[in-house]
């Protein structure tokens, strides 16, 4: 037995439970499609399948006790990635994929390696959601010059404020659209669209954008030209995008040495456990060896922080 055969041994598992759910449902699934089941025996009704139930009924658990207090997956993380799933499917979700790792972890490396796999799937969740979040940030910001071109030529060809947005609604590109379609829908029910726009802009955590709602309610109670306010507004947002640009440009080399330092020692905990588990199990299998992995993962904790602190530019 070489060191590889576990990783062979869970490939292969894998690779058999893909080919026998691509049997199963080819087998069994194609011939039925072909006729309704109406025809095949009438007077039967097509309910839910016992895979569904079940989902079902763990949506609904989850929905009654867990999701309202849960802090993992909360409904305001799920809009800023734009994920539009409630928070009991996301939760289900990951619980299914956390028992996933467990098996997997449990077959390549056993017990420790299936617990690390089970408590690292609702980070790695959780890291999923910052990243979507901050690429849907950057991806808005990034829309907002062109998105006051729009308003402000809106507004100069005799549309409304509220019909300027509606038109960025449909013409614009996510996730800009689906933002002004929120405001459009809120307005339409009703509430304040500076109300609107405040929220908004908290979700997305975008100081350029509450700028363009205080102009608007600026606009309410003084008045005068707000195609021109707008235009000026998105000058200044312009310039702060280029020079937000450079910042991030002369960053990034500093930003990549930080996320190696920091994954290099947990990256290579992982793979020494795979590759040679009798040797880091000297780690936990004697009071120095918990002393020292606590000691580390002090130490990672403050660099982590600190080299965050460092990388992490303000203006």
């Amino acid at each position: 037995m070489t060191i590889t055969d576990p990783i062979f041994l869970g490939i292969g598992i894998v690779l058999c439970f893909v080919a026998l759910t691509v049997l199963l449902t080819t087998t069994f699934q194609s011939g039925r499609g072909e006729i309704a089941l109406s025809r095949r025996r009438p007077g039967v009704v097509n309910g839910p399948s016992l895979l569904t139930r079940v989902t079902n009924s763990a949506t609904a658990y989850l929905d009654r006790n867990v999701s309202r207090n849960a802090a993992f997956g909360s409904r305001d993380s799920l809009e800023q990635a734009g994920l539009k799933m409630r928070q009991a499917d996301f939760i289900l979700l990951i619980a299914c994929l956390a028992v996933t790792a467990g098996v997997v972890g449990f077959i390549l490396g056993g017990l420790v390696l299936s617990v690390l796999f089970i408590c690292a799937t609702p980070l790695a969740a959780k890291l999923f959601l910052s990243i979507r979040s901050a690429q849907r940030r950057a991806k808005f910001d990034s829309q907002l010059g062109d998105t006051l071109q729009m308003l402000a030529g809106g507004l100069r060809a005799g549309h409304s404020l509220l019909r300027s947005v509606d038109a960025v609604a449909q013409e614009a590109e996510a996730p800009t659209s689906e933002e002004f379609a929120r405001l459009v829908n809120e307005t339409r029910l009703g509430r304040d669209l500076r109300e609107s726009m405040i929220d908004a802009a908290r979700r997305l955590r975008s100081e350029d954008f509450d700028w363009i709602g205080q102009a608007i309610e600026i606009h309410r109670e003084v008045g005068g030209d707000l195609a021109e306010v707008l235009d000026h507004v998105g000058e200044t947002i312009r310039e702060r995008t280029q020079i937000k640009g450079q910042v991030q440009a002369l960053s990034a080399e500093g930003k990549l040495s930080a996320y190696i330092l920091v994954a290099l020692p947990v990256g290579m905990f992982l793979y020494m456990s795979v590759v040679n588990g009798t040797y880091i199990a000297t780690l936990y299998t004697n009071v120095l060896g918990w002393f020292m992995l606590g000691s580390a993962v002090v130490l990672l904790g403050i660099g982590t922080f600190w080299l965050s602190r460092v990388v992490k530019i303000k203006f």
